[in-house]
């Protein structure tokens, strides 16, 4: 392991394996950029060390005992001025809680197999503040989800009635999981243009990274489930 540097990513690890935690441990406190701060074996000890060690991100499990990895991120997430990123560690079969998980506003998630060296460019991701979401797997988990009626969807007119027409385009772009560079081309505008305009979606609709915007653009009915 080497020491922690004044501009490392701090992370800390949330999983119920010991052998899953000494294993992330090793991974990502060997590189250089990134520091583990801390681990948790379940949720309420990834809020405690959480508000304790002031992680940069949090690589959560969703299935964890005490406090699963769902409920843990909207307690991190709900009134912290300064919340972690929360970086969802998930399995296919476990569809349905990262849409909830991101619907909380986890910054993304990675699958328990990835590679190492995507795991790391994850979780540089979403310390820098952007959202992970690969646009295969992110649009086939909105997009299931979506079709179930929610009783918490929100309004569409509250939510979209202050957005300017460039703006909805913009966010249906967002929400097929397409990158700045690929809403750019799509919409003949400058890469620029578009960051200035995900820039006020995110202000507009009080969210704190694409992938609360994927989310609204569902709920409110603006993007329909294969329509992009």
């Amino acid at each position: 392991m080497i020491a922690e540097g004044p501009h490392d990513i701090r992370v800390l690890i949330a999983d119920d394996e010991a052998l899953v935690r000494a294993g992330l441990k090793v991974l990502i406190g060997s590189v250089s950029g990134f520091a583990v701060v801390g681990e948790a074996s379940d949720g309420v000890q990834a809020v405690r060390q959480s508000r304790a060690l002031k992680p940069d991100v949090v690589l959560m499990d969703i299935r964890m005992p005490v406090m699963d990895g769902l409920e843990a991120t909207k307690v991190l997430l709900d009134g912290e001025p300064e919340p972690p990123r929360i970086l969802i560690v998930t399995t296919f079969d476990e569809d349905e809680h990262v849409f909830e998980a991101l619907r909380s506003g986890a910054s993304g998630f990675v699958l328990k197999d990835t590679p190492p060296e995507r795991l790391l460019d994850a979780i540089a991701t979403v310390a820098a503040g952007e959202a992970l979401l690969s646009p295969a797997i992110t649009r086939r988990l909105i997009a299931e989800f979506a079709r179930q009626p929610r009783a918490a969807a929100r309004p569409a007119g509250n939510a979209l009635g202050q957005l300017t027409e460039r703006e909805l385009d913009v966010l249906k772009q967002v929400a097929a999981g397409k990158s700045n560079t690929e809403i750019a081309t799509a919409l003949y505008l400058s890469v620029a243009t578009v960051k200035t305009h995900v820039s006020r979606l995110l202000d507009k609709l009080a969210c704190r990274d694409r992938a609360q915007l994927v989310v609204v653009a569902y709920e409110t009915g603006l993007t329909i489930p294969g329509q992009l």
